[in-house]
């Protein structure tokens, strides 16, 4: 295996680790909601996603690097300490960043498939892979997920500086 392939699996899993644990949060934020609901299913999705990558990676011969992901776990625990504009509590602004950062990585991982399927030449390698199948998923995970960014945008950026949110999700 190519070392550079090895390098670049090894930071796009860190940085898979870092979205499954975002997508998590946000759907334990969101619990009891209708964005919660979808996020249980983008989440759920995101941990499958990351399990099928780790079987990639050990099928091209490339092993993993425990301390990028656990460095990844540990800045995903880092930006909840990020200021949000309430001192303890959930708000607008976490809830638009948390869809932010998702619809980010979501694309993220749709280029990795394509990438892996295109540039890394792994669908010939791998055969029984159906990167097709995964880019496809990612644009649901996407698409599901924008309406909730767009409306969350608003709320934060509009709504919520008038007075007229109380940042919590119908």
């Amino acid at each position: 295996m190519n070392d550079f392939l090895g390098i670049y699996l090894r930071d796009q899993l860190a940085m898979g680790v870092l979205w499954r644990e975002l997508a998590r949060r946000a759907r334990r934020n969101n619990r009891g909601t209708e964005l919660g609901e979808v996020l249980a299913g983008v989440s759920t999705a995101i941990a499958e996603d990351v399990e099928t990558f780790r079987s990639i990676m050990q099928r091209v011969g490339a092993r993993t690097n425990p301390v990028k992901n656990g460095l990844a776990l540990g800045a995903e625990r880092l930006g909840r300490l990020k200021l949000n504009g309430r001192l303890t509590s959930y708000s607008p602004l976490s809830r638009f960043q948390e869809l932010e950062f998702l619809a980010m990585g979501i694309d993220g991982k749709k280029q990795l498939w394509t990438t892996l399927r295109d540039l890394a030449g792994l669908q010939a390698r791998l055969p029984d892979i159906d990167f097709d199948h995964l880019i496809e998923r990612a644009d649901r995970q996407r698409a599901a997920l924008e309406p909730f960014r767009a409306r969350a945008g608003v709320d934060a950026f509009t709504r919520a500086t008038t007075g007229g949110s109380s940042g919590t999700w119908p």
